[in-house]
């Protein structure tokens, strides 16, 4: 196995999930606040899953957005 190229993948996938998740996000709250059913001041609870299956990996991640 090439550490190094494997470091370099990481990295890449890495931040197209950390950009793309902040999009999604930042697209959904904007959605709720807009049609109402978050007033935009709260805390929201969230949830990330990684998953690589070949290798039997699961890793939750649990934690708050703080919108105000």
């Amino acid at each position: 196995m090439n550490e190094e190229a494997l470091n370099m993948s990481l990295r890449k996938f890495l931040k197209i999930v950390g950009v793309t998740s902040q999009q999604e996000i930042e697209k959904a709250i904007r959605a709720a606040v807009a049609d109402g059913r978050l007033k935009g001041n709260e805390t929201v609870s969230a949830q990330m899953v990684l998953t690589i299956g070949k290798v039997g990996l699961t890793h939750k991640i649990d934690g708050e957005i703080m919108l105000g």
